[in-house]
């Protein structure tokens, strides 16, 4: 990030052009995401358009209030995160911390919830594989694919909240370092863009999983 003589990279010659150089690279980074995600939602849409009753059974058996809840708190989240870039911005070491702190207890409360969720679909047999079982009236296979995006989607957007999770305990030691200042602060908010993208996805992942359909049933 930087070397013992200050934030600015040998390879930039001002603050200025390292960070329009970042950005690029961190908005390059997450249209690849983009692409990544965009390919499951569009298989996901596909299947669901043609298994319409199956993914409203299925998707009736998601319990929409954790998938609510986790939703206000990856909102909240954001606005913790976007509280630590201001900080970073005004030089405010003391108010990075404290957002930081925050926006990683939630996105603890997050996968914690989501464990519940993932023990409940292991308890229920609902996980694709040989032990799935489905007593419901849509087809088995049909449901077993619904599960299948959900499992891959949502464990996808996890992993991206765990990996966001170690990057803000390295973005809270930089911060104790003293590295961040009113001049220099684009870790923090290049990381807030990522964190901001992780929160959208999950915008759409509720949505498409926990509530469209159930009127079918």
């Amino acid at each position: 990030m930087a070397d013992s003589h200050g934030p600015l990279a040998h390879h930039f010659d001002t603050l200025e052009q390292q960070y329009e150089s970042a950005r690029l690279g961190m908005w390059a980074f997450l249209m690849t995401e983009v692409m990544m995600f965009g390919g499951l939602f569009l298989g996901y849409i596909v299947y669901r358009t043609q298994y319409p009753m199956a993914f409203a059974e299925a998707s009736n058996h998601l319990d929409v209030w954790l998938g609510g809840i986790n939703t206000v708190v990856l909102i909240v989240s954001s606005l913790t995160m976007a509280l630590a870039v201001h900080a970073a911005q005004e030089g405010r070491r003391a108010g990075i911390l404290k957002y930081l702190v925050l926006t990683l207890l939630l996105g603890g409360v997050f996968l914690g919830i989501k464990v519940v969720e993932y023990s409940h679909k292991f308890h229920d047999h609902l996980v694709p594989g040989e032990l799935f079982q489905w007593h419901g009236a849509a087809d088995p296979g049909h449901v077993q694919l619904f599960y299948g995006f959900y499992f891959v989607m949502t464990g996808l957007h996890a992993i991206h909240m765990i990996i966001g999770g170690g990057l803000l305990l390295w973005l809270m030691r930089l911060t104790l370092k003293n590295r961040f200042s009113a001049a220099y602060y684009t870790p923090v908010e290049m990381f807030g863009l990522y964190w901001h993208f992780v929160d959208i996805v999950w915008i759409f992942l509720f949505p498409l999983l926990y509530l469209i359909g159930r009127h079918y049933l």
